[in-house]
Protein backbone atom coordinates (compact mmCIF):
# COMPACT_ATOMS: atom_id res chain seq x y z
CA UNK A 1 0.00 0.00 0.00
CA UNK A 2 2.84 2.06 0.86
CA UNK A 3 4.75 1.74 -2.58
CA UNK A 4 1.40 2.45 -4.33
CA UNK A 5 0.75 5.45 -2.04
CA UNK A 6 4.41 6.95 -2.80
CA UNK A 7 3.38 6.15 -6.33
CA UNK A 8 0.34 8.18 -6.85
CA UNK A 9 2.39 11.27 -4.60
CA UNK A 10 5.29 11.05 -7.79
CA UNK A 11 2.52 11.13 -10.32
CA UNK A 12 0.70 13.63 -8.66
CA UNK A 13 4.17 16.18 -8.39
CA UNK A 14 4.85 15.48 -12.57
CA UNK A 15 1.16 16.19 -13.15
CA UNK A 16 1.17 19.74 -10.82
CA UNK A 17 4.44 20.52 -12.61
CA UNK A 18 3.23 19.72 -15.92
CA UNK A 19 -0.13 22.03 -15.74
CA UNK A 20 2.26 24.82 -13.69
CA UNK A 21 4.20 25.25 -16.69
CA UNK A 22 1.43 24.90 -19.03
CA UNK A 23 -0.19 27.74 -17.18
CA UNK A 24 2.27 29.53 -16.71
CA UNK A 25 3.48 30.00 -20.81
CA UNK A 26 0.10 29.79 -21.65
CA UNK A 27 -0.85 33.30 -20.34
CA UNK A 28 2.33 35.01 -21.15
CA UNK A 29 1.10 33.68 -24.82
CA UNK A 30 -2.00 35.58 -24.26
CA UNK A 31 0.35 39.05 -25.31
CA UNK A 32 2.28 41.39 -22.61
CA UNK A 33 0.08 41.39 -19.32
CA UNK A 34 1.39 45.05 -18.98
CA UNK A 35 -0.26 45.87 -21.81
CA UNK A 36 -3.37 44.19 -21.40
CA UNK A 37 -3.35 45.25 -17.72
CA UNK A 38 -3.98 48.73 -18.71
CA UNK A 39 -6.34 47.89 -21.45
CA UNK A 40 -6.97 50.93 -24.26
CA UNK A 41 -5.45 53.60 -21.88
CA UNK A 42 -1.74 54.92 -22.69
CA UNK A 43 0.50 54.05 -19.51
CA UNK A 44 3.66 56.59 -18.75
CA UNK A 45 6.43 54.78 -19.80
CA UNK A 46 7.44 55.15 -15.84
CA UNK A 47 4.35 53.28 -14.93
CA UNK A 48 4.89 50.28 -17.36
CA UNK A 49 8.32 49.85 -15.89
CA UNK A 50 7.07 50.17 -12.51
CA UNK A 51 4.15 47.41 -13.19
CA UNK A 52 7.01 45.22 -15.41
CA UNK A 53 9.50 45.24 -12.42
CA UNK A 54 6.60 44.44 -9.82
CA UNK A 55 5.87 41.50 -11.76
CA UNK A 56 9.14 40.17 -12.51
CA UNK A 57 8.91 40.90 -15.72
CA UNK A 58 11.67 42.04 -16.59
CA UNK A 59 13.51 38.89 -16.33
CA UNK A 60 14.02 36.36 -18.53
CA UNK A 61 10.64 33.40 -19.28
CA UNK A 62 12.81 30.79 -17.74
CA UNK A 63 13.67 33.04 -14.58
CA UNK A 64 10.24 33.77 -14.22
CA UNK A 65 8.71 30.54 -13.70
CA UNK A 66 11.87 29.60 -11.15
CA UNK A 67 10.88 32.46 -9.33
CA UNK A 68 6.70 31.21 -9.81
CA UNK A 69 7.73 28.12 -8.52
CA UNK A 70 9.31 29.22 -5.73
CA UNK A 71 6.89 31.36 -4.49
CA UNK A 72 4.28 28.44 -5.44
CA UNK A 73 6.03 25.98 -3.06
CA UNK A 74 5.87 28.90 -0.37
CA UNK A 75 1.86 29.64 -1.30
CA UNK A 76 3.29 33.12 -2.28
CA UNK A 77 0.89 33.52 -5.26
CA UNK A 78 2.09 37.20 -5.83
CA UNK A 79 -0.38 40.40 -5.05
CA UNK A 80 -3.45 41.63 -6.79
CA UNK A 81 -2.83 44.56 -9.07
CA UNK A 82 -6.00 46.21 -8.33
CA UNK A 83 -7.01 45.54 -4.73
CA UNK A 84 -3.21 45.54 -3.88
CA UNK A 85 -4.18 41.97 -1.50
CA UNK A 86 -2.38 39.13 -1.52
CA UNK A 87 -3.95 36.61 -4.61
CA UNK A 88 -3.66 33.78 -1.98
CA UNK A 89 -6.05 35.91 0.61
CA UNK A 90 -8.33 36.84 -2.16
CA UNK A 91 -8.78 33.02 -3.03
CA UNK A 92 -9.14 32.00 0.41
CA UNK A 93 -12.09 34.34 0.64
CA UNK A 94 -13.88 32.54 -1.74
CA UNK A 95 -13.26 29.28 -1.00
CA UNK A 96 -15.79 28.63 1.63
CA UNK A 97 -18.54 29.59 -0.73
CA UNK A 98 -16.75 27.51 -3.87
CA UNK A 99 -16.61 24.20 -1.59
CA UNK A 100 -20.68 25.14 -0.63
CA UNK A 101 -21.91 25.29 -3.84
CA UNK A 102 -19.79 22.27 -4.85
CA UNK A 103 -21.48 20.26 -1.76
CA UNK A 104 -24.41 21.76 -2.35
CA UNK A 105 -24.60 20.66 -6.25
CA UNK A 106 -23.40 16.91 -4.86
CA UNK A 107 -26.10 16.62 -2.13
CA UNK A 108 -28.82 17.09 -5.17
CA UNK A 109 -26.95 14.73 -7.61
CA UNK A 110 -26.39 12.22 -5.16
CA UNK A 111 -30.22 12.09 -3.60
CA UNK A 112 -31.44 11.92 -7.09
CA UNK A 113 -29.56 9.77 -8.78
CA UNK A 114 -28.90 6.66 -6.62
CA UNK A 115 -32.75 6.01 -6.22
CA UNK A 116 -33.59 6.71 -10.10
CA UNK A 117 -30.06 4.69 -10.75
CA UNK A 118 -31.12 1.78 -9.10
CA UNK A 119 -34.65 1.56 -9.19
CA UNK A 120 -34.09 1.76 -12.69
CA UNK A 121 -31.85 -0.75 -12.97
CA UNK A 122 -33.80 -3.21 -11.10
CA UNK A 123 -37.10 -2.90 -13.03
CA UNK A 124 -35.14 -2.71 -16.38
CA UNK A 125 -37.83 -2.51 -19.10
CA UNK A 126 -40.54 -1.16 -16.95
CA UNK A 127 -42.29 2.48 -16.88
CA UNK A 128 -39.83 3.10 -13.98
CA UNK A 129 -37.07 2.23 -16.15
CA UNK A 130 -38.28 4.37 -19.11
CA UNK A 131 -39.06 7.35 -17.00
CA UNK A 132 -35.39 7.20 -15.21
CA UNK A 133 -33.91 7.38 -18.44
CA UNK A 134 -35.99 9.92 -19.87
CA UNK A 135 -34.65 11.72 -16.80
CA UNK A 136 -31.33 11.23 -17.40
CA UNK A 137 -31.44 12.69 -20.96
CA UNK A 138 -33.06 15.33 -19.71
CA UNK A 139 -30.95 16.23 -17.43
CA UNK A 140 -27.61 15.98 -19.62
CA UNK A 141 -29.16 18.20 -22.03
CA UNK A 142 -29.75 21.40 -20.16
CA UNK A 143 -27.21 23.86 -20.47
CA UNK A 144 -26.87 24.91 -16.75
CA UNK A 145 -27.45 28.47 -17.23
CA UNK A 146 -30.59 28.39 -18.94
CA UNK A 147 -31.39 25.77 -16.19
CA UNK A 148 -30.35 28.38 -13.60
CA UNK A 149 -32.01 31.40 -15.02
CA UNK A 150 -35.46 29.51 -15.28
CA UNK A 151 -35.24 27.90 -11.44
CA UNK A 152 -34.85 32.27 -11.21
CA UNK A 153 -37.72 32.60 -12.62
CA UNK A 154 -39.68 30.20 -11.44
CA UNK A 155 -39.02 30.29 -7.55
CA UNK A 156 -37.73 33.74 -7.03
CA UNK A 157 -40.14 35.79 -9.42
CA UNK A 158 -42.91 34.34 -9.91
CA UNK A 159 -43.19 32.39 -6.78
CA UNK A 160 -41.01 34.49 -4.50
CA UNK A 161 -39.94 31.36 -2.47
CA UNK A 162 -35.90 31.83 -2.90
CA UNK A 163 -33.72 34.33 -3.20
CA UNK A 164 -32.07 34.53 -6.83
CA UNK A 165 -28.54 35.45 -5.57
CA UNK A 166 -26.63 36.50 -2.66
CA UNK A 167 -24.43 34.29 0.07
CA UNK A 168 -26.30 35.41 3.14
CA UNK A 169 -28.57 32.71 3.63
CA UNK A 170 -29.11 29.06 3.30
CA UNK A 171 -31.95 29.53 1.22
CA UNK A 172 -29.06 31.30 -1.34
CA UNK A 173 -27.70 28.05 -1.60
CA UNK A 174 -31.13 26.17 -2.53
CA UNK A 175 -30.90 27.56 -6.41
CA UNK A 176 -27.62 27.01 -7.53
CA UNK A 177 -26.99 24.36 -6.01
CA UNK A 178 -30.08 22.22 -7.53
CA UNK A 179 -28.62 23.81 -11.03
CA UNK A 180 -25.45 22.12 -10.81
CA UNK A 181 -27.03 18.76 -8.86
CA UNK A 182 -30.00 18.50 -10.97
CA UNK A 183 -27.54 18.16 -13.71
CA UNK A 184 -25.02 16.23 -12.89
CA UNK A 185 -27.90 13.09 -11.25
CA UNK A 186 -28.72 12.86 -14.61
CA UNK A 187 -25.44 11.66 -15.86
CA UNK A 188 -24.94 10.18 -12.38
CA UNK A 189 -28.03 7.99 -12.51
CA UNK A 190 -26.82 6.65 -16.07
CA UNK A 191 -23.74 5.58 -14.11
CA UNK A 192 -25.73 3.78 -11.77
CA UNK A 193 -27.74 1.75 -13.80
CA UNK A 194 -25.21 0.63 -16.14
CA UNK A 195 -23.12 -0.60 -13.34
CA UNK A 196 -26.16 -1.83 -11.04
CA UNK A 197 -27.45 -4.02 -14.49
CA UNK A 198 -23.62 -5.40 -15.15
CA UNK A 199 -23.67 -6.27 -11.35
CA UNK A 200 -27.35 -8.23 -11.08
CA UNK A 201 -25.70 -10.48 -13.77
CA UNK A 202 -23.38 -11.79 -11.71
CA UNK A 203 -23.55 -15.35 -10.43
CA UNK A 204 -23.38 -14.40 -6.85
CA UNK A 205 -26.02 -12.43 -7.06
CA UNK A 206 -28.32 -15.18 -8.46
CA UNK A 207 -26.58 -17.32 -5.90
CA UNK A 208 -27.59 -14.73 -3.10
CA UNK A 209 -31.64 -14.80 -4.52
CA UNK A 210 -31.80 -18.43 -4.20
CA UNK A 211 -30.50 -18.91 -0.50
CA UNK A 212 -33.73 -16.82 0.15
CA UNK A 213 -31.96 -13.27 1.39
CA UNK A 214 -34.24 -10.46 0.46
CA UNK A 215 -34.48 -9.05 -2.45
CA UNK A 216 -33.64 -5.50 -0.69
CA UNK A 217 -30.74 -6.97 0.73
CA UNK A 218 -29.31 -8.35 -2.23
CA UNK A 219 -29.73 -4.97 -4.26
CA UNK A 220 -28.37 -3.02 -1.57
CA UNK A 221 -25.47 -4.92 0.42
CA UNK A 222 -24.29 -6.96 -2.43
CA UNK A 223 -25.24 -5.40 -6.00
CA UNK A 224 -25.44 -2.00 -4.91
CA UNK A 225 -22.08 -1.88 -3.00
CA UNK A 226 -19.81 -3.25 -6.35
CA UNK A 227 -21.78 -1.26 -8.29
CA UNK A 228 -20.03 1.83 -6.20
CA UNK A 229 -16.69 1.26 -7.64
CA UNK A 230 -17.25 3.20 -10.85
CA UNK A 231 -19.68 5.62 -9.30
CA UNK A 232 -16.73 6.42 -6.50
CA UNK A 233 -14.53 7.64 -9.00
CA UNK A 234 -16.59 9.23 -10.85
CA UNK A 235 -18.07 11.19 -8.27
CA UNK A 236 -14.84 12.07 -7.07
CA UNK A 237 -13.69 13.82 -10.29
CA UNK A 238 -16.99 15.60 -10.55
CA UNK A 239 -16.82 17.17 -7.18
CA UNK A 240 -13.02 18.57 -8.20
CA UNK A 241 -14.84 19.70 -11.42
CA UNK A 242 -17.77 21.35 -9.37
CA UNK A 243 -15.04 23.38 -7.58
CA UNK A 244 -13.93 24.68 -10.48
CA UNK A 245 -16.38 24.43 -13.19
CA UNK A 246 -19.24 25.87 -11.97
CA UNK A 247 -18.18 29.75 -13.55
CA UNK A 248 -21.43 29.54 -15.44
CA UNK A 249 -23.67 29.22 -12.24
CA UNK A 250 -21.68 31.22 -9.95
CA UNK A 251 -22.08 33.98 -12.75
CA UNK A 252 -26.26 33.63 -12.61
CA UNK A 253 -26.64 33.50 -9.12
CA UNK A 254 -23.62 36.27 -8.66
CA UNK A 255 -22.51 33.61 -6.22
CA UNK A 256 -19.04 35.10 -4.74
CA UNK A 257 -16.79 32.10 -5.72
CA UNK A 258 -13.15 31.32 -6.90
CA UNK A 259 -14.86 31.04 -10.40
CA UNK A 260 -16.30 34.23 -9.91
CA UNK A 261 -13.10 35.71 -8.88
CA UNK A 262 -10.59 34.90 -12.12
CA UNK A 263 -14.02 36.02 -14.62
CA UNK A 264 -13.89 39.19 -12.40
CA UNK A 265 -9.79 39.39 -12.95
CA UNK A 266 -9.85 38.97 -16.37
CA UNK A 267 -12.48 41.63 -16.69
CA UNK A 268 -10.31 43.74 -14.77
CA UNK A 269 -7.08 42.66 -16.20
CA UNK A 270 -5.75 41.43 -12.84
CA UNK A 271 -2.81 39.17 -14.55
CA UNK A 272 -1.33 37.67 -10.81
CA UNK A 273 -5.16 36.94 -9.63
CA UNK A 274 -6.27 35.01 -13.01
CA UNK A 275 -2.55 32.92 -12.59
CA UNK A 276 -3.38 32.24 -9.28
CA UNK A 277 -6.97 31.59 -9.15
CA UNK A 278 -5.89 29.20 -12.19
CA UNK A 279 -3.51 27.48 -10.82
CA UNK A 280 -5.26 26.96 -7.32
CA UNK A 281 -8.34 25.40 -8.62
CA UNK A 282 -6.28 23.22 -11.63
CA UNK A 283 -3.91 22.18 -8.08
CA UNK A 284 -7.44 21.41 -6.64
CA UNK A 285 -8.49 19.04 -9.24
CA UNK A 286 -5.22 16.71 -9.29
CA UNK A 287 -5.39 16.24 -5.14
CA UNK A 288 -9.20 15.92 -5.36
CA UNK A 289 -8.21 13.16 -8.49
CA UNK A 290 -5.65 11.91 -6.17
CA UNK A 291 -7.80 11.37 -3.09
CA UNK A 292 -10.25 9.17 -5.20
CA UNK A 293 -7.22 6.75 -6.66
CA UNK A 294 -6.43 6.10 -3.40
CA UNK A 295 -10.27 5.72 -1.77
CA UNK A 296 -10.71 3.31 -5.21
CA UNK A 297 -7.63 1.15 -4.20
CA UNK A 298 -9.01 0.70 -0.62
CA UNK A 299 -12.24 -0.36 -2.18
CA UNK A 300 -10.85 -2.65 -4.33
CA UNK A 301 -7.33 -3.73 -3.26
CA UNK A 302 -6.88 -5.58 -6.55
CA UNK A 303 -6.34 -1.89 -7.83
CA UNK A 304 -2.75 -1.11 -5.89
CA UNK A 305 -1.75 -4.30 -6.56
CA UNK A 306 -2.04 -4.05 -10.60
CA UNK A 307 -4.65 -6.70 -10.92
CA UNK A 308 -7.90 -4.67 -10.96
Amino acid sequence: MAKYIMKRLLHTLLVIIAISMIIFFAIRLTGDPVTVMFGAGEPTKEAVEQITEKLGLDKSLPEQYFIFMKDLVQFDLGVSYRSNQPVLDLILERAWPTFLLAMGGMVVAVLIAFPVGIISAVKKGKSVDIFGRIFSLIGISFPNFWLGIMLILIFSVSLKWLPASGFDSFSALILPSLTLGLILSGILARLIRSSMLDVLKMQYITTAKSKGIKDWVVIIKHAFRNALLPTVTFMGLQFGALLGGAVIVEQVFAWPGIGRLIVDAINQRDYPVVQGGVIVLAIVMVVVNLLVDLSYSIINPRIRTGRG
